[in-house]
């Protein structure tokens, strides 16, 4: 922006104001043809999209940056601003520069926002696009997410841990929250959010109250079910205030709010959505559980197929419902492609109502529309025709909406282009005076060809020519050597060096006559348009309808393709507590294996009385970790209504999913890695409930070996003694662990077998009884590429220490040779033992792990070497 002592412009005066209204935004400035980014904003836009940095008035007082772009290139740039994060006003021109002699007026006609979209290159088909509102009460945090794209409007309420992973299952593009809470949002929820701050006063109960009900039109909140979600209420009432704000008024697609109930899906907290790889990864190139498991070929079922995946159900009856959907389109193969097919031709439904809504659709998207609704009727007689009672009662739900379909038909062309101002969008036979104004301007060539061949032989003149131009419209060309012909009356308007050019009083009628029809006909045709999107209003609920169920159809048919691509198996869920699944595989790993490979399947059974928790040892890289997640996820696909990969599968309904892996997370946090999975471990043991499947995998790491296996056995212990007797699965490569079994009655002892060859070790990543009787550390690490000498070393400690008779005693020893390096090098001079008395001397032996005892004794020897050569 300019500075003070800069002389202003009218054009930057005007520009400064309307600047200084939305201080946070790169306001996108439109003067003429181009948009224009100026001062900081034009450094910042120039950076964003490679575009040159120039300067306005270079030279003079009122000098400043700028970058700017063609105004027809705005669906090109405007995603990049979006996506990098920036907030973008746009200006536009709310008069005809041609019919004022002053400034053109010019205001915001759109913010558009990184949660707060709706150019289709800014979204993403499958996801949605959220912007959510945080609002912190004393002893409740309100949340609620909203996709003005699609109309979704949904709100919860609850305590730090369930925000965080509503987040997470979310993952907004945008979080609004108020300037005051700004810190503490930060250190509740981390640094990852595009955050925008609103003004205290936003937040408040009154007002956001008032909000709802005034944009539903009710006179309460209780049809919707949320009324008591006080917290929510504010949070949602601060979301459509700041949709007001950034100048989205049409909003009559989001017809309702609908309330995220936690006790009606299985909990996961953050740290499992993120270990168990759902739908994101930390790794870039990783294969996620949704890239294997999704089939489906809407965007409404690509969308509601995350919803899922993050909302598993816990009613059986409602999950046995999508078992059935999907055991009877396996089994009807032809249903299941018709089904798909006709699928195929829909496009996204829930955006393009969103679109006629808010007033930013095109012709072209009404059509998409029509031929959309057009394919939801073979699907609506397939569905209502089956014997399976869900996909009835969906097909007697879809709406045909005839009266809808045949008024787009009628009113536009099919081949609509997608800007109304280019023209032929209503269609032949709508409006009796389109049609005769069209027709006026088709013969118009005719007209002007008579009128040539008429004056060529009236005049004697073979060579005359008409055409026009934008100076003065349409004129006759006469070539010099005929101009002595040229009749009295034509009027000479322009002499080139070959020719000269006349207007007539016949031409100019004409002219007037098919200008004027061109212009009547594109106000007529936009005209049309508006009223057709306006009347379209009213179907906006019956389309939104036919969008959710169409998703569900498509989900449930992507499960059943799945099943048939991958051999899964109807799994058995009801009430008991029993987990019993047979030849279990991972989902992901068994889509991953080198081709010819078979995957290793494995059997797991755990229940409430006889084997609770299950201790699996095994080496590194046998293939523990695999068996903990294709439970969690096996049971997983189960309750969100999918077939299972497995021979077969009996599921005890699971309320809460909780998995704890190694010490290998990130701690952005500050905190040590130990303290960071102990935090994570203690919030499973403070939420277990008697149908929790707790997944443990390596818990103890962190820390010194001893405090390692007396922190896993305490948690062991705990979750054996405690009343709830969650299912557990523990994987350890701590064999000490394998000792509790002589004590716990409901723990037993499993391994990953290995098979020991001459040479090497041969992992055969199968799951059988009894603990395993020794590390295969080394042989990993030659795997690995460990160097020959470090094995050789390797072994010979592994030797000395497995003669002797306990590690309380190895430890003595080691202290004991500590002891006597000091005496030994206590009255020696030489420098280079004295450092390697201090090397040992200060050496922590019982947080020492064995690879950094490998590499402590390669520099003491490296040390030894180096002296000898000396």
């Amino acid at each position: 922006m300019a500075s003070k002592n800069k002389k202003e412009t009218p054009l930057m005066k005007q520009y400064n104001a309307i600047k200084a209204k939305y201080p946070d935004a790169l306001l996108l400035f439109r003067v003429g043809d181009f948009y224009e980014t100026f001062g900081e904003d034009a450094v910042k836009t120039a950076g964003i999209l490679g575009i040159i940095l120039t300067k306005r008035g270079a030279g003079s007082e009122s000098e400043i940056e700028l970058a700017g772009f063609p105004h027809h290139s705005i669906n090109t740039y405007l995603p990049k601003l979006v996506k990098a994060g920036q907030r973008v006003a746009i200006c536009d021109q709310l008069e005809d520069p041609k019919q004022t002699k002053t400034i053109v007026k010019r205001g915001v006609t759109e913010l558009v926002t990184p949660g707060v979209a709706l150019n289709d290159e800014v979204l993403v088909s499958k996801s949605n696009n959220f912007l959510c509102s945080v609002y912190f009460d004393k002893s409740y945090i309100g949340i609620s997410f909203l996709d003005i794209s699609t109309g979704e409007f949904l709100t919860s309420q609850g305590n730090a841990e369930y925000i965080d992973k509503l987040l997470q299952n979310f993952n907004p593009s945008e979080v609004l929250v108020s300037k005051k809470k700004r810190s503490f949002f930060n250190e509740t929820f981390g640094h990852d959010f595009h955050t925008f701050y609103l003004e205290d006063w936003v937040y408040q109960t009154d007002y956001a109250y008032e909000t709802l009900i005034k944009h539903f039109n009710t006179k309460t909140l209780k049809g919707f079910g949320v009324e008591d979600l006080h917290e929510g209420i504010v949070a949602s009432g601060a979301i459509l205030h700041y949709l007001g704000e950034t100048q989205h008024h049409k909003l009559q697609h989001i017809t309702s709010i609908i309330r995220i109930a936690e006790d009606d899906y299985v909990w996961m907290d953050k740290f499992t959505i993120r270990n168990l790889e759902l739908y994101n990864s930390t790794n870039n190139n990783a294969v996620t559980l949704l890239n294997v498991i999704d089939k489906t070929i809407s965007p409404m079922g690509g969308r509601l197929l995350k919803r899922w995946l993050a909302l598993p159900l816990k009613n059986v009856d409602k999950i046995k419902q999508r078992h059935e959907v999907v055991s009877f389109l396996t089994t009807e193969s032809s249903i299941l492609q018709k089904v798909q097919n006709h699928v195929k031709q829909i496009g996204d439904l829930e955006r393009l109502i969103s679109k006629i809504a808010t007033g930013k659709v095109n012709p072209r998207e009404v059509i998409q529309l029509k031929n959309s609704l057009e394919a939801i009727v073979p699907i609506k007689a397939l569905a209502s025709n089956c014997t399976n009672e869900s996909l009835k009662i969906i097909g007697d739900t879809l709406q045909s909406c005839e009266v809808l379909r045949e008024k787009i038909k009628e009113t536009l062309n099919e081949d609509a282009p997608v800007n109304v101002l280019k023209g032929n969008s209503i269609a032949v036979g709508f409006s009796s005076e389109l049609d005769e104004l069209r027709n006026l301007s088709k013969s118009g060539k005719d007209y002007l060809d008579s009128m040539l061949e008429r004056e060529s032989e009236r005049t004697g003149i073979t060579s005359l020519k008409i055409a026009s131009n934008n100076v003065f419209g349409y004129y006759i060309e006469v070539r010099n050597t005929h101009k002595d012909k040229v009749p009295e009356e034509w009027i000479r308007k322009q002499t080139l060096v070959n020719a000269e050019r006349y207007i007539t009083e016949e031409l100019k009628e004409y002219e007037a006559k098919i200008l004027g029809a061109e212009d009547r006909i594109q106000a007529i045709e936009q005209q049309l348009f508006t009223e057709l999107v306006g009347w379209m209003g009213q179907y906006i609920k019956p389309v939104q309808q036919n969008a959710y169920l169409i998703g569900q159809i498509d989900c449930l048919c992507g499960f059943a393709q799945l099943a048939k691509d991958n051999q899964y198996i109807y799994p058995v869920i009801d009430k008991s507590y029993d987990l019993e699944i047979k030849e279990g595989r991972h989902p992901v790993i068994e889509k991953q294996l080198p081709i010819g490979d078979v995957y290793i399947a494995n059997d797991v059974f755990l229940d409430r009385t006889t084997q609770q928790i299950i201790m699996i040892t095994g080496p590194n890289m046998s293939g523990k970790s695999a068996i903990l997640r294709q439970t969690a996820l096996i049971v997983l696909l189960a309750q969100i209504g999918s077939f299972v990969p497995a021979e077969s599968a009996r599921i005890g309904l699971v309320d809460k999913i909780f998995t704890r892996v190694g010490a290998s997370d990130n701690i952005s946090m500050g905190e040590s890695t130990f303290m960071v999975e102990m935090n994570e471990t203690a919030s499973i043991l403070n939420n277990i409930s008697d149908r929790s499947l707790v997944l443990l995998d390596e818990i103890g790491r962190g820390t010194s070996t001893y405090d390692g296996i007396s922190i896993a056995w305490a948690i062991s212990e705990y979750l054996h003694e405690h009343p709830a007797k969650p299912k557990t699965l523990f994987a350890t490569h701590y064999h000490e662990l394998n000792e509790m079994t002589e004590t716990f009655g409901r723990i037993k002892n499993f391994n990953v077998s290995v098979k020991e060859l001459k040479d090497h070790v041969l992992f055969l990543r199968k799951l059988v009884e009894g603990g395993s009787a020794h590390s295969f550390g080394i042989h990993v690490a030659k795997m690995a590429g460990m160097p020959q000498q470090v094995l050789h070393r390797a072994n010979a400690i592994l030797k000395k220490l497995e003669q002797s008779h306990s590690s309380e005693e190895l430890t003595d020893k080691v202290k004991l040779m500590q002891d006597d390096i000091q005496l030994s090098f206590f009255n020696l001079d030489d420098p280079l033992l004295e450092n390697i008395k201090d090397e040992i001397l200060h050496t922590d032996i019982d947080t020492l792990t064995p690879v950094e005892a490998l590499m402590k004794l390669n520099e003491i020897k490296r040390m030894l070497v180096k002296k000898k050569q000396a």
